[in-house]
């Protein structure tokens, strides 16, 4: 299963109510197929604000995307949780609704050893068919998947890349020792160009809601052998890239897809609008 260079983790749009607009929804997977250049969509993933959506929610989305997406790009679902049998639930829903793939978190909060994380995400890769992308996200979930249990659960079948947001020697050490097939993606924006210069495939991106062709020209220019068009493309884009995260994730780029016409609207509670300083900062990001 090739997932493509970019991949857009999706925010989830809501109405006044705070429930899922699906009209606007339709729209955002419009945009980001066909003037962000997505290759795969995240679904439910931390920028679709996963913690607050119900099992119920997750599930209605990933059949909604699979179904807008009409096979103009692949459809990741984000089932992972820090509970084994919870995980493996969604996930088989997940599957039974048509999605291309599964993205597992790394369990958050109960923290297991590197044991624990080999058999977490052995049991809910044996429980399907779909390929699985693993997600290493120490800064959220206090723990890290090292890069030895990384390279051990490549061996498994369908477990077929990782989303790495730990560190680019990281990236590096695990492309130096990966099976062939199995890929790494970058999930830090501001790390998309030295993370594919040392072996990633590409990235799971939060920019790409704004900036996805302009980021898609600059991966196909690094590979293209025009490494100094690539960076002058990343610095343009690097302000952009740490803005964003200014504000914890998606504050800040669903305030710019409303600013740009992409009704998406607020954050779900216990996340909240930026205050008028922050939203002055990403209008300025914007120009």
């Amino acid at each position: 299963m090739d997932f493509g260079r970019l991949i857009t983790a999706m925010v989830t749009p809501f109405n006044a109510q705070g429930e899922i607009d699906w009209e606007e929804t339709g729209r955002l997977i419009d945009y980001l197929i066909e003037e962000q250049k997505s290759d795969s969509l995240v679904v439910c993933g931390t920028t679709g604000e996963s913690p607050t959506l119900t099992d119920e929610e997750k599930c209605s989305l990933f059949d909604y995307s699979v179904k807008r997406a009409a096979g103009r790009c692949k459809i990741i679902a984000g089932t992972g949780s820090n509970g084994t049998a919870h995980s493996i639930h969604l996930t088989r829903e997940a599957e039974k609704l048509g999605v291309d793939g599964v993205l597992l978190v790394a369990p958050y909060y109960n923290r297991p050893n590197q044991e624990g994380l080999y058999q977490h995400f052995a049991a809910i890769a044996s429980s399907t068919t779909l390929p699985v992308m693993l997600y290493n996200v120490p800064l959220r979930t206090a723990v890290s998947i090292s890069k030895d249990t990384v390279l051990r659960l490549a061996q498994i079948s369908n477990i077929v890349a990782i989303k790495e947001c730990a560190s680019v020697e990281q990236i590096g050490f695990i492309a130096a020792g990966a099976p062939e097939g199995f890929v790494i993606y970058t999930g830090d924006d501001a790390s998309a160009l030295p993370a594919i210069a040392v072996g990633a495939y590409g990235v799971v991106s939060v920019a790409s809601h704004l900036v996805g062709a302009e980021m898609k020209e600059m991966i196909s220019s690094l590979l293209g052998g025009e490494a100094a068009k690539a960076a002058k493309l990343h610095h343009k884009l690097l302000p952009l890239f740490k803005g964003l995260f200014e504000c914890p994730n998606p504050v800040a780029v669903k305030y710019a897809l409303n600013e740009r016409g992409y009704l998406v609207g607020s954050v779900r509670l216990p996340l909240v609008p930026p205050t008028e300083q922050e939203a002055a900062k990403i209008l300025g990001l914007l120009k």
